[in-house]
C-alpha cells in the first residue's frame, strides 16, 4: 500500500523531495538548534514496515551512512543485518562519522547535528531530524528535515544550490536504501 496518501507530496526538488505540505508545515526537534538558519530541506518515503521496524534501520546510521558507500563509507559496503547494540541511542554518539546525537525520542525521531571539524568547513553548519510516523493501512513515514545555517561569504552562500543537489541525491539513496533493508525485513518475519 506504498502509494496510498502519497497523493499530495510536494517534489520542489532539490529542497523538497517526497514530503507532504502537512509534513512540511510540522514543527522538528532540529528547529532552534541553529543560530542563525536559512532555509530547509526536505525529503520522505513511505516504508511498508511497522514505525518500530524503520526506526531500528535508522539506528544503523550509528554504524554506516546506507547511501552511496564508495563516496561517504570508504568503500565500505553498509551493513545489511542489523548490527547487534545501535539501538542503544544516548546524547553525543557519532552519527555517520561527521554528526553528532544531539537528541531523541524513541521509535520516534532522532536528531543530529553536524559538528566534524572537516564536515563544518565543507558543507556547514546542519541540523537534521529523522522521524518515523505510522501511517494508515500499516505503512510508516520516514520524513527528514534539514536546517541549514548561514554560511558565511558570498562563496560559500553560492555553493548551497549545489550542495542541495547533492545532498538530495545522497539522501534519496540513503532512504531508498533503508526501505528496502526494512520491508525486507519485515518480509523475512512472515516468512518464519
Amino acid at each position: 500500500m506504498r502509494g496510498s496518501g502519497d497523493t499530495k507530496k510536494t517534489m520542489r526538488a532539490p529542497k523538497v523531495w517526497g514530503a507532504r505540505e502537512d509534513e512540511i508545515r510540522a514543527e522538528f526537534p532540529c528547529d532552534g538548534l541553529l543560530t542563525r538558519p536559512e532555509e530547509s530541506w526536505f525529503r520522505a518515503v513511505t516504508v511498508d514496515a511497522d514505525p518500530a521496524a524503520v526506526f531500528r534501520w535508522l539506528c544503523q546510521l550509528k554504524v554506516a551512512p546506507y547511501s552511496y558507500d564508495s563516496l561517504d563509507n570508504f568503500g565500505r559496503r553498509s551493513p545489511r543485518r542489523l548490527t547487534p547494540g545501535a539501538e542503544h541511542l544516548e546524547p553525543g554518539q557519532r552519527v555517520m562519522t561527521i554528526f553528532r546525537l544531539v537528541d531523541f525520542t524513541q521509535d520516534r525521531d532522532m536528531t543530529i547535528m553536524l559538528d566534524h571539524p572537516k564536515g563544518l568547513s565543507l558543507f556547514g553548519n546542519f541540523a537534521l531530524t529523522y522521524r518515523v510516523t505510522e501511517e494508515e493501512h500499516g505503512s510508516t513515514r520516514l520524513l527528514v528535515k534539514l536546517v541549514v545555517g548561514d554560511d558565511d561569504g558570498a562563496l560559500r552562500r553560492l555553493r548551497r544550490p549545489l550542495m542541495a543537489w547533492g545532498d538530495l541525491l545522497m539522501m534519496r539513496r540513503q532512504l531508498l536504501t533503508l526501505r528496502k533493508l526494512a520491508e525486507q525485513q519485515g518480509r523475512s518475519r512472515t516468512d518464519l
